[in-house]
């Protein structure tokens, strides 16, 4: 069965130091470079074929998550994404050019 899914990374980094911002940096920097799109500061998603794509992304972002921290992610199916309600503002330009396409080119 095709299920496509959203992958969210939520994270709360801490940036006190000069090590702290860089951690930050690169752990970001990996996330763009995975074709996550920020919703919402610290809170990215990705689209996904299916469950299987999970642990490939899962595992490349630990390779470069902090030692401090928290990073949670969590998918959820396209239709509990797209039903989710907005009490004030609207989806992120980013969000929007995106949509649920796999790649955009820009």
């Amino acid at each position: 069965m095709y299920e496509k899914l959203r992958l969210m990374c939520f994270f709360d980094l801490p940036m006190e130091t000069k090590k702290e911002q860089k951690y930050y940096r690169v752990f970001r920097k990996k996330l763009i470079e995975l074709g996550f799109v920020m919703v919402q500061e610290s809170v990215y998603v990705r689209t996904l074929p299916n469950r299987s794509q999970l642990a490939k992304y899962e595992e490349q972002l630990k390779r470069v998550t902090p030692y401090n921290g928290l990073v949670e992610l969590m998918y959820v199916s396209e239709k509990q994404f797209n039903d989710r309600r907005f009490l004030t503002g609207e989806k992120a330009p980013q969000e929007v050019a995106v949509g649920n396409k796999k790649m955009v080119i820009i």
